[in-house]
């Protein structure tokens, strides 16, 4: 039923794959990427809040990060924004986040979305989320929403729908599940047609997650009860000591791998993840050969195939680069092969360990 669905926005990642626009200090779901005038919070917070109501939204994000919650979304009410004290993965976000809804409506049902996708149909996202929680409404069911592959990307994750017969139209059962496959196991996957990518937007009633949690991870028997109590506090700003102790899990890897009562919803809304700068160029408009210019000036020559993004002050004029990322922020200027990934993680590491940027 409608009334007990609820969002559970994360916003708590550091987005190191679109370093050094992306820091730790302000990470890409607070950043305008494109020049729209909006960043990528509060365009997710928009999105649901077309069809759910307000009083359903939580935010959960890093402490270092509520500064920038609260400028961004300062229509959000305090007690619907979660504190993480420290990263123990999006696990331990999740389990706190949905113990917390639970408080407020025992028979909540949830999606769980990132901070910082890009959806291109909004109209059909909303017809398949909703869709996708009167589903997981119905039983002790858990939903990831997956996508029809266009090229072979390493960079996403993978689900592989089941033989079995669909318990729904487009509600498959989940046979495996991989993460950022080689090159050529990746063109098999798009050949095959029976793999998905992963979205990484959780959908489940409250009572199915916690259950999941508490089979499948030893460690959260004991400290679920303990969250329990916790989540009854009047204080919204109370922080949970019980991270410290969580193992650090994501989702997919800490119940949805394990879980034997996981589907994949085919999705069709157009989705892309901004995880990285090689793939960031996919859904937006480059020019006619094939640069992208992220709210950002330049004059280019003899150019194919780059992303650029500097700061609004600043021109560019480039001659004879190909398929390079050329991004500046602040005092860092990155030029690097977009497509080598890498080396970027590379560069980003000497640059902190050996020059102390962040």
């Amino acid at each position: 039923m409608q009334e007990h669905n609820y969002c559970l926005i994360l916003a708590g990642g550091i987005g190191s794959r679109l370093w050094p626009m992306s820091r730790k200090s302000r990470p890409k779901q607070f950043l305008d990427l494109f020049g729209t005038g909006r960043t990528l919070l509060q365009d997710t917070y928009e999105r649901f809040a077309r069809f759910m109501p307000a009083d359903h939204i939580y935010i959960s994000t890093n402490v270092d990060y509520l500064p920038y919650v609260y400028e961004q979304l300062p229509q959000v009410d305090d007690t619907h924004i979660l504190e993480e004290p420290l990263r123990r993965g999006t696990l331990a976000s999740v389990a706190w986040g949905t113990v917390f809804i639970k408080t407020v409506d025992p028979d909540a049902n949830l999606v769980v979305s990132p901070a910082d996708q890009l959806i291109l149909n909004e109209s059909r996202f909303q017809e398949d989320i909703t869709r996708s929680l009167d589903f997981v409404d119905k039983g002790n069911r858990l939903v990831v929403m997956g996508i029809h592959p266009t090229r072979p990307e390493t960079g996403y994750g993978y689900i592989q729908m089941s033989e079995q017969q669909p318990e729904e139209e487009h509600f498959n059962h989940v046979k495996t599940f991989t993460e950022k496959p080689e090159r050529q196991f990746a063109e098999i996957f798009l050949q095959d047609g029976s793999f998905l990518w992963n979205t990484g937007i959780f959908l489940f009633s409250a009572d199915a997650m916690l259950d999941n949690i508490y089979r499948l991870i030893p460690e959260y028997r004991i400290e679920l009860p303990k969250m329990m109590a916790d989540a009854k506090i009047d204080d919204p700003k109370f922080l949970p000591e019980f991270f410290s102790v969580l193992p650090k899990l994501n989702v997919d890897m800490g119940i949805m791998e394990k879980s034997d009562n996981v589907f994949v919803y085919e999705a069709h809304f157009g989705w892309a993840d901004l995880g990285t700068w090689n793939t960031i160029d996919v859904y937006q408009t480059c020019d006619a050969n094939g640069n992208l210019l992220l709210d950002s000036k330049a004059s280019l020559h003899n150019c194919k195939g780059n992303v650029i993004r500097l700061p609004k002050n600043q021109t560019a004029i480039i001659n004879g680069l190909q398929d390079f990322a050329v991004i500046q922020e602040g005092d860092v200027l990155m030029i690097c092969p977009k497509d080598d990934l890498a080396a970027m993680r590379r560069m980003m590491t000497e640059a902190q360990t050996q020059l102390g940027i962040e």
